[in-house]
Parts: C-alpha cells; structure tokens; sequence
C-alpha cells in the first residue's frame, strides 16, 4: 500500500524543524541529538493525535520564544475579518461589505482542521498568514445541484476580476461595484486604500460543488454554486468561498492560494513543481502554419526552414490533425480525410491511439535521403485558401437562405460542388507525393517518422502532440473502446455560461455530445494513449478542451467528482509516461482546472488562442485583436501564475504584429515559439534571432511577467489613456514591457469582444525603476530587493541610456497604436578603488538584453568579470574606458563613448562552451 506523507498539525515538530534549519550552524553536537530526540517523539505524538487538529495551536507556535528559550503565553492575532450586524470588515472597522444576508457565515481560517501534504516552508508560510484570511459559507432552506446567494455589497470600490469570457477562456475586468462584475468570475480583488491594503475573494470548491462569483442588483456580490449534476444536491456551505487580506497585490494573490493549496490539498503550487524542458527553449507549433494538412513531409519541411535560417527549433508540436479520428456512422476502421480548417473536426471521435493514415504511411529512412525535397512548401496553404473560399461559400448560402427562405440557389450549390472537387484533387496529388520514397525502409508510422526527424535534426530535443483531455474534440467513438466503458454523453451547458461569449468548439460539441470514456477508466484511458506515445518517440503532449467535463457530469457524481477520476488518471499517466512534466494545459483557464488537476501539471496557456484577424471579420482585427491578447495572458499571470508557469501561446513571425509579440514574449518568463506557416517568405528571421540563440535555447526571464502595480485597475483596452505595462525579472536586473493595446474589449451587453476604432490612439504613459516589485524575484538577494542606488536604463526602441533611483522622477513614455518598448533596469556596480560605475546590458541585438548576462564578478580592486551568451553586439555602461578588455581570454578591440558611457564590442558565438563568452574588463 501506497504511503502518503501528510502533515497533522503537532504543537512542537514543525515548530522545532524550523529553528533547527534557522540555527543549526550554532547548535552543538549534543543540542542537535537532542533536537532530533525532541522532533522524533514529537512526531511520534502526532501520529496518535486525531487527524485534523486546529490550525490555532500552529498560530501559537509560530508567535512562541525560540527554542532551548523560556516560553512564555504566545501572542495571539486575531483575524483580520469580522463578520457582525451584516458588514464584513476588515482590520476591525474598514467595511468590505455592507448588508450580508444573514445566512452568510464567515470562518476564520486559522480555526479550519487541516491534513495536507503540503511542504514545510508553505506550511509555515500560511500558518504566519492565517489571521489574514477565512471562508464565506451560506445556507439555504431546500438542497439544489446549483444555489446562488448574495455575499454582500460593495460600491464605489475599485476593483480587478477575472471571468470566463468563453468555456475556456478567462480574460480581466474592472469595475468600482459588485453589479459590475461578469458572471463565471473566477476571483475579484479589491482596492481598499483607507487602510492601505487589497482583499480578495475567491470562489473555491467544497464538496461536490464548484462556485464562481456573479453580479447582483444594487451592488450585491453574488456566488454560484453548482454540482453539474441534478443528483448530487446541497444545501450548506462553510468553505464556499475564501476571503484573504494584504497590503500587498502580489503577495495577497501569493499568500491566498498558498492558503487555499493547504485547505484544499488538491493542487499545487508552482514552486512545489518541475518545469518542462521546453520551458527555456524555441519551437514551433503546426497549428497556424497548416490546420488539419498537418503530415510528416509538412513537419520536416518546416524544421528544415527554421534550420536553414540559423534558428533550428529545440521542441515541435504537432497539432491537432495526426490521430485517427472519423464521424458517427462513418467506417469504424477508415479515418477522416480530406480536413483542412480548426471547426471540420469538431463533431469528430478518437478510433484509435495510434496515428492516422497519413503518419502511419510514412517509410522510415524515406525523407533521410530526399530531405523531403518532393514537397512544395506552399501546399499547405494552398489548401487553406481553397478550403476557406469553400467554406465562405457554404456560410453565404445558409445566411441566404435564412435571411429569404428557400430560393434557387442552383448556381452556389454549383460553386461549392466544383471548390470541393478541387480541394479533393489537391489532396489526392499529395497523397500521391506522399508515397514517393526510399525502397530501403527502416519501420514506419509515427515512431520511424519522430527517429528520423532526431537523426536529421541533430538539435531537436522534444516532439509533443496534441490530444482533447477527453482523447478528440468529442471524445471517442464507444464502438472502438468498448474496454473503456465508452458512451456518449449530452453535453448540457452550465446556465452561468449563458452570458458568455458565441463559441464555435461549443456549438460543436453541444451537437454531436462527448464519447466519454468511463470515470473508472480514466487511468486506464490515459496511460494506454501516452504510453503508446512514449514507445513511439512522443515526449510529451499539448491537451486541449479541459473544460468540457463541467458539461458531461450528470451520471457520474457531478463535475467536482468526475474531474477529480479524470486528474488522477492524466496526473499517473504523465508521471509514468512524460517525465511527469511534459504537458502543456490549454482551453483550461477556470478555478476547477487549477484546483483539481494542476499537482503535476506545471505549464499552461494564459491567453485565448492568437488570433491572426478576426474571424468576425472587422479589419482591424488584425491589430486590436493582438493588444487583447496581451491583456488576457498579463493579468492571468496574476493567479494561474500561482500554480503553473504561464505560456503566452506562439505568434508568426510574418504577422503585422509580429514585433509587438515578439517583445512581450522574450520577458514573458515562458517558453517562445511560432506557428509560422512553410514558405522561405513566411519566416522573419531577423525578428526571431532578437528570440533565440542559435542552439534553440532562450534568454529567459526568471520569473514570469504580471501587470505593474498601476495598471492593476486600469482598462489599458479601451480607456483611451492607460498604457499597459509588464515587468519581470533578469539574474541581474529588471525588465519593464510597455505596450500600447488600446482599441477592443469586451462588450458586456454583447456578450464579445470587439472594436472600439475611437480607442485605436496613441496614448502616454511613465515608467519608474520602483514599478518593477523586486521583492517578487524568487533568486533575488535581499541585497537586490534593498537596493537604493542607482540603476542603468536602457531603451530598447531608441537605445537611449539613463539613470535612475528610487528617488528619481518617473520617466514620460508615449506609445503609437499597437506600439511597443522594452526597458531594462540594470543595478550600477562600483569599483571601491577606482570609483568606476559599470552596468553590463548583454547583447543588445536580443530583445532581453540583460537575460543574455550569465553572471557579473566584481574579481578585483580594477577588473570585472562578465559571462554572456549569445552573439552580437555588447553593451556596458562604464563612466571610464577600461584599460584592457579580454575576450575569451584574448585582448579584444572595443568602442567606447566618453559622453554616454556606452562600452560595446562584437562577441561572437562559441560553439564549444554552449555560446557562452567570457568578457573581463580592466581599469
């Protein structure tokens, strides 16, 4: 039998373990016998102690003497809630809300009995916390599968929400009153600046029951709780929602669901989890570049391009369009063929977990000698258009006949019979193309075709595919799997989606249903797919469509109870089978998916998917659409960057646009690749070596990037003035992302987003050294965090050079529509002898600069010590010229200006030591 290691709050072990590690270098050889003594039968006690023991003998602890110390009474905190005569407020008098029902109650969290897993430092960390925070509950008189109850009001209070703007997706909202806010919002944090501090509310799960917060008349907050199922009923709650208070935004969010990961112990948290190896790396995702086309000479023609501009791809994705998949009633054994655009494969079940026709067609060896010369780059696209003036035309003849009835229509139906024959021909010679090979084959399938691409492209680490959390867009056909228990399942959408945004995935699947393996075979279901995929040379997987679980629950104990079967059996199988890291999570983004599924799970998306244009057709599109991409991925970060590292989604390098999120995502903290369709003219690589090294690799942030501290309750979409800006952190320094994303947003009466052409303006803004929250740095020194000196400016658009101080004023900064710069703030070093002031910025060619910096020593009275990777330009900032300057251990040429300071010299890529050079300096 398995044996779990789960903490039981014991008065002294904790306790005692924590001044142990704080003191040990002090402690004799005797004291630390008889600490281990103490700790031992301390934890013996534990174990005979009841299992849930309050969290307020641990409070105790925590305000004790130090240990070996006489101790005296501890000092209890109260909490800082009060629920009393309907306010709840905060700090003794603040209120937070006004009139709360009087079947509301509130729970201080330090009175919760607690059995988790959760590691020692979070512990403690929550247990110093806990009078900070608590739990709303409520009562009705009549059990129900969803109950909706006011918390309260608040009015003329600022403040940040984040609601689902579709099934998937979750995008930010502001407001100053409890009517403002969106239905299905995931939490709202307040600004409460009379006492100088932030509370949030966090609808959580308790039970069976999954809660989000929803608008009420008059101010009233209201909170939804929901089973998915009619026969799984309720009618009390004491932990429904969580309430958490800090003067701090960052450490509110940080200190909240670390609260909620030991109350709940079902998820965890990021700093608990490894990343995936791709984290720090460049790739490319079939996805935009061919839809469904997707197919083996298609992949290796496009590793090849990405490698002939000097940026070969470290991961690959393969995106939806390689799995056997085909329609009900369509031959069991046959796949679908002929799919070109995201929406034709929707009502579409999984047959097999192996590959389709297409890759299981594939002659090993065949492309090693052809290097897929055969292929015509353009054909994928190609396909694209033709199935897109297909489906234009399909589109206009259901519009004519719902706007004027049956009509003649003979000359449309002409056009689409002769567009879809052409497609069809088009097919047919690829398929044709696709059988020229060698005679000499080595095996064949996915798993010759994923060794062949490692054997040609020596730097190619990682291949992942893409799967629905449920194995295709709707699930499997139960004729194929009848060991799984399979069926196929209604797919009954939530009333709180009702005000969400029109879905095509939704509509799709709401017509065909889920084939839906059963929850007892999840585990079955997941490790019989991936392992097949592992033996295959899959290294990992990108899963899509979490959240149709929510729809599919009503036979299987309500949706709290069939994510949980499903979670556990995808967690084992990625431990077994990818390394128990290498999944990226996407159409994921609801408080279910974070609470349940996310204890190996440790990356996922944090934007909507990026949209070239519109696909309602505004023309601006192309533009807007990109400014609230970033807005969706920056303010995610605030709380699914708790719990896994956000991935900002790829981009293609040829996009109008493609700069602008280029920026963003070289300081987003993530991994950075592209969709770029095939064809030479399809790739800018002078953009994309501003992204990546030569080896594939990326000067990655530390850290993941959150919205500065004042763009928190600002609408940087359509408020006409506000800028947003983003900051993140280097090993030595900062970094602050500015951009102008003005010109769309959500339209509550709409239920979308849209245009806002008057919003499409240049605006202004300022940028300080004090919007980057050092403290947030997870390596950083407390040195770093105290720091008061000044710091080297550097502005990436212009390559002006300044300085500034905690005292400095803020700098004046004006954006053009869909503009962008990049700011990086560098600490200024100081020679004790000489009084020189050095700043290395890296390679100023890399659009993260400082990231290329990988480390700084100060190595004598007059010299310093700098390692960079990459190669490029060099940037410095010395107030004298160095006598000498060496590199790689040779004396190198350099260029310095008197009247900027600016130090800078060529560095060139050294193969032998991964491109890292080595630069000293002498003055």
């Amino acid at each position: 039998m398995e044996t779990r290691r789960i903490f039981r709050y014991n008065y002294f072990y904790p306790f005692s373990l924590y001044i142990y590690r704080k003191q040990k270098k002090a402690f004799s050889s005797p004291t630390i016998l008889c600490f281990h003594f103490l700790c031992f039968s301390n934890f013996l006690c534990s174990l005979m102690a009841p299992l849930h023991e309050s969290l307020s003998s641990i409070n105790d602890v925590i305000e004790s003497k130090p240990l070996f110390v006489p101790i005296t009474k501890p000092i209890l905190q109260p909490n800082s809630f009060n629920l009393s005569e309907g306010s709840l407020c905060a700090k003794d008098s603040t209120p937070i809300l006004f009139d709360v029902p009087q079947n509301v109650t509130f729970t201080p969290f330090s009175s919760h009995s607690i059995s988790t897993d959760a590691p020692l430092p979070i512990l403690l960390r929550v247990q110093a916390n806990a009078h900070k925070g608590g739990f709303l509950g409520f009562t009705k008189e009549s059990p129900s599968d969803r109950l909706t109850n006011s918390l309260g009001r608040f009015e003329d209070r600022e403040f940040l929400s984040l609601f689902r703007f579709k099934m998937w997706w979750s995008t930010a909202w502001i407001g100053k009153s409890g009517s403002d806010l969106q239905a299905e919002t995931q939490w709202v944090m307040l600004k409460i600046p009379e006492i100088d501090s932030y509370v949030a509310i966090i609808p959580t799960i308790e039970g069976a029951f999954r809660a989000s917060l929803t608008p009420g008349e008059k101010g009233n907050v209201l909170i939804c709780a929901e089973s998915g199922s009619t026969k799984v009923k309720e009618s009390s709650f004491k932990s429904i929602a969580y309430i958490h208070i800090c003067d701090n935004p960052y450490n509110l969010m940080k200190e909240a669901f670390s609260a909620l990961r030991v109350h709940m112990n079902t998820f965890k948290l990021l700093e608990e989890k490894k990343l995936p190896k791709i984290v720090d790396k460049f790739g490319w995702c079939t996805w935009d570049a061919c839809y469904l086309t997707v197919d083996p000479a298609t992949i290796w023609t496009g590793v090849k391009e990405f490698e002939d501009g000097g940026v070969c791809p470290k991961f690959v994705i393969i995106d939806d369009g390689w799995q056997s998949i085909n329609f009900d009633g369509d031959e069991l054994d046959k796949d679908a063929e002929n799919l070109v655009l995201g929406g034709e494969q929707m009502t579409a079940r999984l047959t097999s977990f192996k590959e389709c026709k297409k890759f299981r067609n594939y002659k090993g060896g065949s492309f090693i000698t052809s290097d897929a010369s055969h292929f015509n780059p353009l054909k994928p696209k190609m396909l694209i258009y033709k199935a897109t003036e297909r489906i234009q035309a399909i589109i206009l003849r259901r519009k004519l006949v719902k706007e004027s009835g049956e009509q003649d229509l003979t000359e449309l139906d002409e056009k689409i019979k002769i567009l879809s024959e052409e497609l069809n021909a088009m097919f047919d010679e690829v398929e044709k193309e696709e059988s020229l090979g060698s005679d000499d084959v080595s095996g064949s399938g996915m798993a010759a075709f994923t060794k062949d691409l490692r054997l040609r492209f020596k730097s190619l680490d990682d291949i992942y595919v893409w799967h629905a959390l449920c194995g295709a867009w709707n699930g499997v056909r139960p004729e194929t799997m009848m060991d799984l228990k399979a069926k196929v399942a209604p797919f009954e959408l939530s009333p709180s989606l009702g005000a969400t945004m029109a879905d095509l995935a939704v509509d799709k699947v709401v017509e065909a249903g889920i084939g839906l393996v059963h929850p007892s075979k999840a585990h079955e279901f997941y490790d019989s797919m991936h392992s097949y995929l592992a033996s295959v040379g899959v290294t990992g997987a990108k899963i899509d469509v979490f959240q149709t679980l929510e729809s599919l629950a009503e036979e299987h104990g309500g949706r709290v109870e069939l994510a949980k079967a499903y979670y556990d059996g995808l967690t084992e199988s990625m431990i077994k089978n990818f390394n128990g890291t290498d999944v990226i999570a996407s159409m994921q983004q609801c408080n279910e998916f974070f609470f349940l599924a996310t204890k190996q799970i440790s990356i996922g998306r944090v934007g909507d998917d990026f949209w070239w244009q519109d696909p309602y057709g505004d023309p601006q599109g192309v533009y807007w659409l990109q400014g609230v991409h970033m807005i969706h991925c920056s303010y995610n970060s605030i709380w699914m960057g708790q719990m896994i590292q956000p991935d900002w989604d790829m981009f293609q390098s040829d996009h109008v646009c493609a700069e602008y999120h280029a920026a963003s995502r070289a300081i987003c903290g993530g991994p950075v690749y592209l969709s770029d369709h095939l064809g030479k003219a399809s790739h800018n690589f002078d953009l994309i070596k501003k992204l990546a090294f030569f080896d594939g690799t990326i000067p990655r942030c530390v850290h993941y990037a959150l919205p500065t501290r004042d763009s928190l309750f600002k609408n940087p979409l359509f408020d006409k003035e506000s800028i947003l800006k983003i900051f993140n952190f280097n090993k030595f320094g900062g970094v602050i992302g500015t951009f102008n994303c003005q010109g769309a947003g959500w339209s509550p009466e709409e239920h979308r987003f849209k245009g806002y052409k008057e919003c499409y303006t240049t605006v202004s803004g300022t940028v300080h050294v004090s919007d980057i929250e050092w403290d947030q740095n997870p390596e950083a020194a407390g040195s770093q965090v105290t720091y008061t000196g000044d710091y080297l400016v550097y502005k990436q658009q212009s390559e002006e050079i300044l300085f500034m101080n905690s005292k400095s004023e803020a700098m004046k900064i004006t954006l053009e529509p869909s503009a962008f710069d990049l700011l990086s703030f560098v600490p200024v070093t100081e020679l004790v002898s000489s009084g020189v002031r050095f700043a290395p910025l890296g390679l100023i060619n890399m659009f993260n600069c400082v990231g290329t910096v990988q480390d700084m020593k100060v190595t004598g009275d007059n010299s310093i010590r700098v390692d960079v990777k990459g190669e490029g330009r060099f940037m410095a900032y010395s107030s004298s010229a160095p006598v000498k300057c060496y590199l790689n251990d040779k004396e190198a040429e350099f260029k310095w200006e008197e009247e900027t300071g600016k130090l800078s010299f060529f560095v060139p890529w050294v193969e032998e030591s991964g491109g890292i050079s080595h630069l000293s300096f002498t003055f």
